[in-house]
């Protein structure tokens, strides 16, 4: 099918869209739930990965884990900054009841994700010794954080794909098989880590060559989904790739580049904890793991309420999208607050399950007990963001995302551990992130009011 005559009229023979009728405090509160279980599933068997790197009771090894993880972590931002134009543009396009042109933007957006994704790790991979120094690894740790990310980088392609296709899942409502694919990370990783890590005795490339099984596992069972149950994928064609790359660029640089700010700090941070040693390294690993399981709820509702707002732009309910920021405020302070309240109670038992002594555990405690002033804030700016990059301003994403990765953390977190050491670059973290949270959700409403002023004049 041709691109431009895939762009035609609403079909009024189309069901309605899921989202744009009904509670929208019942579609975030499913979309985030159903999320928050696959992506914490992840989270918690990376999490346990990393106990069993502890239990083999070598700082150098956790460090090495834990360096890696920060390349990880800026690979997949990259692709979670692709999967927004996905989801961005397909739910549009079902919430106005173009089916066709989902479809095709479904199709084109995977691929040029894919090639992306690929390109990404090309680049980086004779990179990791340049990257893994200025990271600060001490000699093991670096050997260990080389030789995994050189096992695990290769599949990247793998996860875009798998990516991909979830989005589309979520685009088009069926957040329950999205949840069903990522969950099939969870449960190859459950089975295979153990067997390669201590049963074949390969370490911490056991646990990377789980990764990339698992990958394998997410693709083909996001990819079964998506044409068996919804048939939103079609032949890809050139013209159409070429018809697409403009608007899903137009989305998706500005995604990234606010994506990529999250890796950036912390590859920041990372480098001021590398100054006070392995244990130091080691704490900062148990929290990158500990973070996303705890706060999973909020990256889960970052990504649900896209969607959400996609379709009820595609069908002007501008009422309706401010409900669901509305919704999605009620929902934060809620979970922040409980959250923050388990961590505080469970820090010493989470310190001991690690192994972790010394600076280790007072770093991971004292994380613990800062919590929820941290996340709470950042909360505010992942609600603002899902809200820019799916209503036309992705731009105002890059310019939160940077300003609280730089102007919000790097002075704070440096003067905070000239100050206080470690604990001190933990606690400027926090305090930089009030202002920006704020701000960006104020400018989120702003947005939607702007967009319901343009519509108006239009007719």
């Amino acid at each position: 099918m041709d691109a431009t005559t895939a762009r035609k009229a609403p079909d009024e023979q189309a069901p309605v869209p899921r989202f744009v009728v009904g509670s929208t405090m019942r579609h975030v509160l499913v979309m985030t739930g159903t999320g928050t279980a696959g992506l914490i599933a992840i989270f918690i068997v990376d999490l346990i990965s990393l106990l069993y790197i502890s239990w083999l009771k070598d700082p150098s090894m956790t460090a090495g884990v834990g360096l890696a993880t920060v390349m990880m972590f800026f690979t997949i931002s990259i692709n979670v900054g692709l999967m927004i134009p996905i989801g961005a543009m397909v739910s549009r396009a079902l919430g106005a009841r173009k089916r066709e042109e989902a479809r095709r933007l479904a199709t084109s957006g995977s691929i040029l994700m894919a090639i992306v994704a690929t390109l990404v790790s090309l680049i980086v991979l004779p990179l990791l010794p340049l990257i893994l120094h200025l990271l600060g690894a001490p000699e093991k740790a670096y050997q260990v954080a080389y030789s995994f990310l050189w096992i695990c980088l290769p599949t990247n392609v793998l996860m875009a794909f798998g990516m991909a296709f979830s989005t589309i899942l979520r685009a088009a409502g069926d957040a329950k098989r999205s949840m069903y694919a990522t969950l099939s990370v969870a449960a190859v990783t459950i089975v295979l880590d153990p067997i390669l890590i201590f049963g074949l005795g390969l370490n911490s490339d056991g646990a990377a060559m789980t990764i990339n099984i698992s990958r394998i596992a997410y693709l083909y069972i996001a990819y079964r989904f998506v044409t068996r149950n919804h048939g939103l994928l079609e032949r890809p064609s050139i013209p159409s790739l070429r018809a697409d790359a403009r608007p899903f660029f137009a989305i998706a640089i500005p995604a990234i580049l606010t994506n990529i700010a999250a890796p950036v700090a912390n590859f920041f941070f990372t480098s001021v904890m590398s100054r006070f040693g392995d244990q130091a390294i080691a704490a900062s690993a148990i929290i990158d793991r500990v973070t996303p399981v705890a706060f999973g709820g909020l990256f889960a509702l970052a990504g649900a309420i896209g969607p959400v707002l996609g379709q009820n732009w595609g069908a002007q309910r501008y009422d309706r999208m401010r409900q669901v920021l509305k919704d999605s405020l009620t929902f934060t302070v809620i979970y922040v607050g409980c959250v923050w309240l388990v961590l505080f109670l469970v820090r010493t038992p989470l310190t001991q399950a690690f192994s972790a002594q010394g600076l280790t555990a007072e770093l991971v405690e004292f994380f613990c007990e800062l919590s929820g002033l941290i996340w709470f804030f950042i909360g505010l700016v992942f609600v603002a963001n899902a809200s820019f990059n799916n209503l036309g301003f992705p731009l105002f994403s890059t310019f939160f995302n940077w300003g609280r990765a730089t102007l919000g953390m790097i002075p704070f977190a440096y003067y905070g551990a000239q100050i206080g050491g470690p604990k001190g670059a933990l606690l400027g973290i926090g305090v930089g992130s009030i202002a920006f949270g704020i701000a960006a959700i104020f400018t989120a409403f702003w947005t939607i009011r702007r967009l319901e002023r343009q519509a108006k004049t239009s007719l």
